[in-house]
């Protein structure tokens, strides 16, 4: 599968985006989601994962504080991941990811990546 982020930008502190991830073929509900994020000199981390088909199970790294919501439109072979209440500490490149296995939120578990989305976030 193929994934292609978008909607990344610069936004002041307390501004909202919404990414978006394209996926080819015609398989995407048999796959789990996640987005990552990486900000320089720092590691690939975790942000949210949802769950195959309907998207029923949703997992998010804990300090997000209910501020980024993950969801899937299965139709348009789409994860999108809502952004609100952006910080500074927010600013790094997201990614897509898919997965055959289980929803989860280990960067290792995940298959195919996208080339990521850059979110700069100002004070």
């Amino acid at each position: 599968v193929q994934l292609v982020e978008s909607g990344g930008g610069s936004v002041q502190a307390g501004g909202s985006l919404r990414l978006s991830c394209a996926a080819s073929g015609r398989t995407f509900s048999t796959y789990a989601m996640g987005w990552f994020r990486q900000a320089p000199g720092k590691e690939r981390e975790f942000v949210a994962a949802i769950s195959q088909g309907g998207g029923t199970s949703k997992y998010y790294v804990d300090f997000m504080n209910g501020r980024f919501t993950i969801s899937r439109d299965n139709a348009k072979n789409s994860v999108y991941l809502q952004m609100i209440s952006l910080k500074p500490e927010d600013t790094a490149v997201y990614y897509c990811a898919a997965t055959r296995s289980t929803l989860s939120r280990i960067r290792s578990q995940y298959n195919y990546w996208g080339q990521g989305t850059q979110v700069t976030v100002s004070s």
